[in-house]
């Protein structure tokens, strides 16, 4: 019963995943056969964007509200599908290519026109800029700054340009407006919310009608997870301010799983890969840097700013209160690194075995029915160490957030309390090893006297 409930997720995780790139490369097959962008396709799958994917349909998207404030401050409301629409070309064999393309979004009020659209052609690319028509004098420098960037590539074509946007091969001014728009990430986490306060409140309802019975299935499995990082984890190391952190702590550990599994299913409601978007791990961070630091015990800014250690490592010359310092701000910083890195990375490798198929395409039938068979086996492989390595991270991050919170609560007893027991702990090591000695040296006396 366990094999097959194991073999349908397997094959339903590459069902998720592998199956809309099939469609894709299905439908954009002429691409295939000139080369893939794979560094594109790559990015545009795990970044940000103004619209969320339609399943099985690449140029389609789910439209989000676009809030923006133009530059002279005034706020725009509007629908992202007004941002982009369908562009078809007939090809010399007579086939219709579909591609989504930027267009220009006019609002006029108050006798003023403004103009937005997503920037391809920008230093801000990929997101929403406000253009403006160029004046004579700002005509004069792009050109004078065009024609020293095609001479440096010796190329044609439509070179980035600071402060400037191309757009249908006409440079505007553009100006990047303040922009609090409900992006495919943003629209994501609302539903990571609402699915960890779904799970929280749903054990906690459970409770109350069934009397403190344990749960089973799904809610048992829950509950297993709340009691495992509660008992293993917060309360041996927090002690008796257990209660006062778990509710963060438990918070992190179940909004970080529930955002790396949602990310692993490509068709909504999951396809955005938050964990692997470094603004989102830096907030889980800073968020521990503040109940850390701002709830940290009189004896753990003492031990910053006059540790325990021997006089000259901390006056005249501060080495030691520097590296302590320097320490309060790593911490956060290696939270934010080590879970970017790890689900990006995952994330990464996943869909480059899967585009080995399209890219393998070239060399014919078989090699593509050989590159289909082994990178899907693999991409199966991948997701169900994606799977496990959701845990390992979730787990990681509440660990370690919980060793430093721990850190910033001992108290002035508790660490001289420490010390002694290390100091004993020691002592009795020194003894043992001592007598391990003198039996040795008996040992090795009767063997000389033999």
């Amino acid at each position: 019963m366990i094999l097959k409930r194991i073999s349908f997720f397997a094959f339903l995780l590459a069902f998720l995943f592998c199956f809309p790139f099939r469609v894709l490369g299905a439908e954009n097959h002429e691409e295939a056969e000139k080369g893939l962008d794979v560094k594109e396709i790559i990015f545009e799958h795990l970044g940000d964007g103004y619209g969320w994917e339609v399943p099985f349909n690449h140029n389609a998207r789910f439209p989000l509200p676009v809030i923006l404030r133009a530059k002279d401050h005034k706020w725009f409301c509007f629908s992202s599908s007004e941002l982009t629409e369908l562009e078809e070309h007939t090809g010399a064999d007579g086939k219709v290519e579909r591609h989504l393309v930027p267009v220009v979004k006019t609002i006029k009020r108050d006798g003023k026109e403004y103009n937005f659209v997503i920037a391809k052609i920008s230093s801000h690319k990929d997101k929403i800029v406000e253009i403006f028509p160029l004046s004579a004098e700002q005509q004069a420098y792009l050109d004078k700054k065009l024609a020293d960037a095609r001479s440096a590539s010796d190329a044609d074509g439509f070179p980035v340009i600071d402060g400037y946007v191309c757009v249908a091969g006409k440079y505007y001014s553009e100006y990047r407006p303040l922009d609090i728009s409900i992006t495919k990430n943003v629209a994501a986490l609302f539903i990571v919310v609402l699915l960890v306060i779904w799970m929280v409140l749903g054990l906690a309802n459970y409770y109350k009608k069934r009397d403190l019975r344990a749960p089973r299935k799904g809610m048992g499995f829950f509950e297993l997870l709340v009691s495992f990082i509660y008992y293993d984890n917060i309360k041996p190391t927090l002690g008796d301010k257990a209660a006062k952190f778990a509710p963060y702590l438990l918070t992190c550990f179940f909004f970080i799983l529930t955002m790396n599994l949602v990310g692993l299913i490509v068709i909504f409601p999951g396809g955005a890969n938050l964990t692997g978007n470094i603004a989102i791990t830096l907030v889980l961070a800073l968020c521990t840097f503040i109940v850390t630091n701002v709830l940290g015990t009189k004896h753990y800014w003492k031990e910053i700013f006059w540790p325990d250690v021997p006089i000259w490592l901390k006056c005249p010359l501060p080495i030691m209160q520097l590296i302590e310092v320097f320490g309060i701000f790593t911490k956060p910083a290696a939270l934010c690194v080590r879970l970017f890195a790890n689900m990006m990375g995952g994330h990464m490798i996943v869909i480059t075995l899967t585009l080995l198929i399209f890219i393998l395409a070239a060399f014919g039938p078989a090699v593509m029915g050989g590159a289909t068979v082994v990178s899907v086996l693999f991409s199966i492989f991948m997701l169900l160490l994606d799977v496990l390595v959701s845990f390992i991270q979730a787990y990681v991050f509440t660990l370690l957030s919980t060793l430093f919170i721990a850190s910033a609560q001992e108290s002035h007893d508790e660490h001289e309390a420490h010390v002694h027991a290390d100091g004993e702990s020691h002592a009795e090591a020194e003894s043992e090893l001592n007598k391990e000695k003198v039996l040795l040296s008996k040992e090795a006396a009767a063997v000389d006297f033999k």
